[in-house]
């Protein structure tokens, strides 16, 4: 066992969460850095890709509208789904 200083904010949310949770602090810990662990970092291709993307729309190119992706997105796991582009 070892024992680590955090602020006393930090402190209180970790608590505040084993609470919740029916765990002991040091499980929430070990939850985090395990997913922590499991993130898959971005690949170059993949950051240059979303780069891409970003500058098309700084640059003007038409985006879909949040209340057509909305409408969208909530009709996941329901009869009337159809992939993006389908719909």
């Amino acid at each position: 066992m070892k024992t680590i200083e955090v602020d006393e904010r930090t402190a209180e949310l970790l608590e505040a969460q084993a609470a919740s949770r029916g765990v002991s602090v040091g499980q929430v810990v070990a939850d985090l850095v395990a997913f922590i662990e499991a993130q898959v970092p971005a690949d170059s291709e993949e950051l240059a890709e979303l780069d891409r993307r970003w500058a098309a729309v700084e640059a003007g190119e038409p985006t879909v509208a949040h209340e057509k992706v909305a409408r969208w997105l909530d009709t996941w796991g329901t009869p009337t789904f159809k992939p993006w582009h389908e719909r």
